[in-house]
């Protein structure tokens, strides 16, 4: 069977919604792809989960091989974006990213020219308190990653406290800081 290309008209970029853990991405980034006619949502650790044998998720150790991981999922998660970018689809990436040289990796990795890195910064007590009253609950408190990620990319993309905005207050925030528009 072939497949007949529809013509279609490319989406209006990439966005990549960051933070630390707890501080709404992955639900924001549902929300958010929600309000588009043409949307994905690509939860970035969901494609570490592919990983069956030999999976080393991020550690506060410094492990190498999770290092190793942590590019290799974003290269696949902007392989999956330029695709759905090609095919007229908004890819919304939800990642953990806290160094410049991962969001610089997503940079030089996207065909795109319009990306929109979007941080979520509710404030590490704010995360912490979220990750503790989720079902996805993790043990371990990276609310230090904070602190790092401020003093490497405070300077990049949209800084959004989102510690008192409801998801829907925080999508409009998003929306309005980037110009992009939601259609239904």
């Amino acid at each position: 069977m072939d497949l007949v290309p529809i013509d279609v008209s490319p989406a209006p970029g990439v966005l990549l919604l960051s933070g630390i853990p707890g501080s709404g991405k992955t639900t924001v980034s549902a929300a958010l792809a929600a309000r588009f006619a043409r949307s994905a949502h690509v939860e970035v650790d969901g494609l570490q989960s592919l990983i069956v044998s030999g999976c080393h998720w991020p550690s506060p150790d410094g492990d190498p091989e999770a290092d190793r991981q942590i590019f290799l999922r974003a290269r696949n998660a902007c392989l999956l974006a330029d695709s759905f970018t090609a095919a007229g689809f908004l890819p919304v990436l939800d990642d953990v990213v806290v160094r410049r040289s991962h969001l610089d990796f997503y940079r030089a990795q996207l065909r795109t020219d319009r990306f929109h890195p979007v941080f979520l910064a509710p404030g590490p007590e704010k995360a912490w308190e979220r990750n503790n009253a989720r079902d996805k609950r993790l043990t371990t408190d990276w609310s230090f990653l904070d602190e790092a990620m401020r003093a490497e990319l405070s300077a990049d993309g949209v800084w959004i406290d989102n510690a008192n905005l409801t998801v829907d207050e925080t999508v409009d925030a998003i929306l309005k800081a980037t110009g992009l528009a939601d259609t239904p």
